[in-house]
């Protein structure tokens, strides 16, 4: 059987088996076929692990997005797998199929000049200016996951110590330090809008009517005030959480420290930082470079 014929098959499969949609079933024979006239249609029992790791090398190569290259690779997996399941290749092939890892994007910090602007944008004179205020102030000032900032308790705020409770993933608690411009603002908040709410609610952050505030909220609200400041970047309530981690590092915090704030169970994670902080290092110093060697320029001339 030709690798055509095989593959052919195999589509047959998806849709009338396995139920997979249209879609589905053309992105798989638009990389079925490209594997087809890669190999040049050979009979399915000549091929070998090198036509496989030549066609995937030969993508990188040609500089196709990872993404591509990805979903190519799972679908050669799933071709394969059908192949041993329909008995055509026993030897299956995929003992040594690599899948090609996702590229690890950064992500995106803000400078202290951008939170300076943002925090600059709530209307203080406003209830609603209040919350967004406290809300944005308490997540960056604790890098807190923005489910951790809404379920936030008022039993688990104490401002005389300047400490709070926090109940992460894997129902992990950890105690995190609170700035001195987020106690402040968290006061006013309480003062004005939390404590005249008549409610039994354990949530720390109220709307007026006494609901709690959801996700949903904090990031439309954030998106809105990012826009106004004119700050050009995609920022999420977790941008807030990444300045955190980022500002700590460049400030001294030791890696193991920030893992323990941050609430991760792995240090992995938190490595993710360290390339942040190496990355605007080295921009600063390649900015500082331009800037000498545009003075020597001049002087010359």
């Amino acid at each position: 059987m030709k690798t055509k014929e095989a593959y052919e098959e195999f589509l047959t499969y998806l849709a009338s088996e396995k139920g997979d949609d249209s879609k589905t079933i053309s992105a798989y024979e638009t990389d079925l076929s490209q594997f087809c006239d890669f190999v040049k249609n050979k009979d399915i029992k000549e091929l070998t692990p090198e036509d496989r790791d030549d066609f995937l090398f030969s993508l990188e190569k040609k500089n196709i997005k990872r993404s591509s290259q990805i979903r190519k690779a799972t679908t050669l997996r799933g071709f394969y797998k059908f192949l041993k399941r329909e008995g055509l290749r026993e030897d299956l092939l995929l003992s040594s199929l690599v899948t090609p890892k996702k590229e690890k994007h950064l992500p995106t910090v803000l400078s202290l000049e951008e939170v300076k602007r943002l925090f600059a944008k709530p209307d203080l004179s406003t209830k609603r200016g209040l919350l967004d205020l406290a809300l944005m102030e308490v997540a960056f000032s604790c890098g807190l996951r923005v489910s951790e900032l809404v379920e936030l308790r008022k039993d688990e705020i104490n401002r005389k110590s300047g400490y709070l409770k926090v109940t992460g993933k894997r129902k992990k608690e950890r105690l995190l330090p609170i700035r001195r411009e987020a106690l402040e603002v968290m006061k006013l908040y309480e003062e004005k809008v939390r404590s005249p709410i008549k409610t039994s609610s354990p949530y720390f952050f109220l709307h007026e009517d006494g609901k709690k505030v959801s996700r949903q909220y904090f990031f439309l609200r954030l998106k809105e005030y990012v826009k106004s400041a004119g700050i050009n970047k995609n920022v999420s309530p977790h941008t807030l959480r990444h300045t955190y981690a980022t500002l700590l590092l460049e400030n001294g915090a030791e890696l193991r420290e920030v893992q323990e704030l941050l609430g991760h169970a792995e240090i992995e994670t938190t490595q993710i930082y360290t390339h942040l902080s190496q990355k605007k290092e080295q921009e600063a110093y390649e900015k500082g470079m331009r800037r000498n060697q545009t003075r020597e320029e001049k002087e010359k001339v």
